[in-house]
């Protein structure tokens, strides 16, 4: 049986499922495949290549550091988050990454984008993932705060523009299974994008794009009704906040990502019974 992990995005929410993802790796509990979109791309490299504790230094250690997040990087990269600082600086300096554990890993991964032209999502796989992190970069280059990614002829940006939880990619892809990691409490509901002249006028020359955006939060709430319905068929396990997050998307307080981190990390460990139950593996010797 094939068993996929489901990473939501959400900016600097995603904290909490990098709370649950080190869960899963102190549990040694392995996905046979993983797709993320944003934050949730970015925080599930480090799943895969088993670096348990990583993505929770990586947003929390610099996140005070204007080179992370700040209006500074917003006027020299058109973009709030600093995308050199978080996908170069960072994975091949400052917190390496483990490229080699990444690429032998069995565990699939994939990364969902937003095609500026055509306004649908597309998908690459883990041999995209190279050195300077362009696709991820794309994933999360959130609409108005960052500039378009440019990737091998095609224009892209925020993978959760177009399909915030990528629950049906998993299942076309062959997963029997999946657990759903979700950065929104299970009451909330998405309402339609503010500041639409912005956006508006920034992507004149992409209609399609103005069209998904006018449109994301009908997709999102569609995938959650999808998610429900998966979940009765015992297709889908969801782990996600019992309440909002005391976070936001641009959060730069340290101790309340830590915080919320910890909210991730008690949410699985309390479900690991179950997530054992729900995918039919079992835990090695050490996790028992």
């Amino acid at each position: 049986m094939k068993i996929g992990l489901v990473l939501e995005g959400g900016g600097m929410r995603g904290i909490y499922t990098v709370g649950v993802l080190d869960c899963l790796l102190e549990e040694q509990f392995n996905a046979d495949y993983l797709i993320g979109v944003s934050a949730g791309a970015c925080n599930g490299v480090s799943y895969v290549s088993k670096q348990k504790g990583r993505a929770f230094h990586t947003n929390t250690k610099y996140i005070s550091d204007s080179r992370y997040l700040s209006l500074q990087n917003f006027f020299k990269e058109r973009s709030l988050f600093g995308m050199d600082f978080l996908f170069d600086k960072i994975p091949n300096e400052l917190i390496p990454f483990d490229y080699e554990t990444f690429f032998q890993n069995s565990c699939e991964f994939v990364i969902g984008v937003t095609d500026v032209l055509t306004g649908t999502p597309k998908y690459f796989d883990k041999s995209a993932c190279e050195p300077k992190n362009t696709v991820l970069r794309a994933s999360s280059s959130i609409p108005v705060f960052s500039p378009i990614v440019e990737y091998q002829g095609g224009k892209y940006l925020d993978g959760g523009t177009t399909d915030a939880i990528p629950v049906q990619k998993a299942l076309e892809d062959g997963c029997d299974r999946v657990i759903v990691v979700l950065t929104r409490e299970r009451a909330y509901q998405k309402t339609p994008e503010k500041f639409r002249h912005i956006y508006k006028h920034i992507y004149r020359d992409y209609p399609k794009m103005i069209e998904a955006l006018d449109n994301r939060h009908i997709g999102y709430n569609n995938t959650l009704t999808h998610l429900k319905d998966l979940e009765s068929q015992g297709k889908a396990l969801v782990i996600a906040p019992k309440d909002p997050l005391p976070v936001g998307r641009f959060e730069k307080n340290p101790e309340q990502l830590k915080k919320v981190w910890e909210i991730g990390y008690q949410d699985a460990k309390q479900k690991m019974k179950q997530i054992w139950e729900f995918t039919n593996k079992m835990p090695t010797e050490e996790t028992v």
